[in-house]
């Protein structure tokens, strides 16, 4: 026994020489004190760009329409007045406002908003607002110092901080698309926080809060600024994503080993065509129900998120190579994607 005691005591489970309590030491003092500014600094920098989004949605039930009031968050991160948002916090929205922590509120136009990605932008007129400084997801590493502002059920300006904990996750959107370079977090989100800034330690927005899991705790996403840049400007631009479609209707499939063997292919999985729409980029290249395609591009195709993938804005109206099975043999196509909302 006295051994075990002694043991304990040397390890730190005794008590201390005088039965007070021990202070930190000066090292673990340091590391505090370091993240405490680091979190100060984000919310001091970040948080007077970051807006509550009050919304009214019209809603229409047994023949007769009222207003319900709805609630997230935004930043400003053009000088401008462009504000990032969620795409669920504003589409079909009849009235959007944005009010500031200085107790400024401003009637929001919208830009443009893409639930595929659930990115949406908004615009305020330009009155010396605080911008918040965009970053890099990709740069991001799992275990690195992420904090999120927003306005969860309503408290304005709420600052919550934690880590990465995974990156490269996919999170289908509303629409059925998935969302690429998803954030994984526990810095705590709420209804509310949605569409506000994922943000680094050196205040640079690396995310838009986007959905949280329920009842799970701690496990929060956020998509990567990157994307949202890329949405952000075709928006800007165009009031709209454009997309690729060559119109057809498919499934996942295995594919049998001898196949794969004798084509040389990448992958065990593709995508089975169960429809062709008429007069569409894949009927005019002569692809047939129940082909199989294997490669877009030259890029593998293992299943048809990777066909979305592969159907980006800058293949619209492009020659491209698809490359199916039909029967016994390996045939290469040429398609040429068009918008998906011409």
């Amino acid at each position: 026994m006295d051994t075990t005691l002694a043991l304990l005591a040397a390890a730190g489970g005794g008590e201390p020489p005088d039965g007070g309590t021990e202070s930190p030491a000066p090292v673990e003092t340091e590391l505090l004190d370091a993240y405490s500014r680091a979190v100060i600094g984000v919310a001091e920098t970040v948080g007077p760009a970051v807006v509550s989004v009050d919304v009214r949605h019209r809603v229409e039930r047994r023949g007769r329409g009222r207003e319900v009031p709805g609630q997230g968050s935004g930043f400003v991160f053009t000088p401008d007045g462009f504000i990032l948002t969620n795409s669920h916090v504003v589409h079909g929205a009849t009235h959007i406002a944005a009010a500031f922590g200085d107790g400024r509120e401003v009637r929001a136009e919208p830009v443009g908003d893409d639930p595929d990605t659930d990115i949406a932008v908004v615009r305020v007129d330009p009155q010396g607002f605080a911008v918040a400084e965009l970053g890099e997801s990709g740069a991001l590493r799992v275990g690195q110092l992420v904090i999120a502002i927003g306005n969860p059920l309503g408290f304005q300006s709420t600052v919550t901080a934690g880590v990465v904990s995974a990156l490269g996750r996919s999170f289908r959107s509303v629409t059925g698309r998935l969302i690429d370079d998803v954030i994984q977090t526990d810095a705590a989100l709420n209804p509310g926080n949605s569409g506000g800034p994922l943000v680094d330690s050196r205040g640079r927005v690396v995310g838009v809060n986007t959905a949280v899991i329920l009842p799970a705790q701690g496990i929060c996403f956020a998509v990567g600024i990157n994307t949202a840049k890329f949405v952000a400007g075709q928006l800007i631009r165009h009031g709209k994503i454009r997309r690729g479609r060559i119109g057809v209707a498919g499934q996942n499939v295995p594919l049998l080993r001898l196949a794969i063997r004798a084509h040389g292919l990448q992958s065990k999985t593709a995508v089975l065509v169960t429809g062709v729409d008429e007069n569409s980029p894949a009927k005019r290249a002569g692809l047939k129900e129940g082909d199989i395609i294997v490669a877009f591009d030259e890029k593998p195709i293992t299943g048809i998120d990777d066909l979305h993938r592969a159907l980006v804005s800058d293949r619209i109206g492009v020659l491209t190579t698809l490359a199916v099975l039909r029967g016994v043999e390996r045939l290469e196509l040429g398609v040429v994607p068009e918008d998906t909302r011409t």
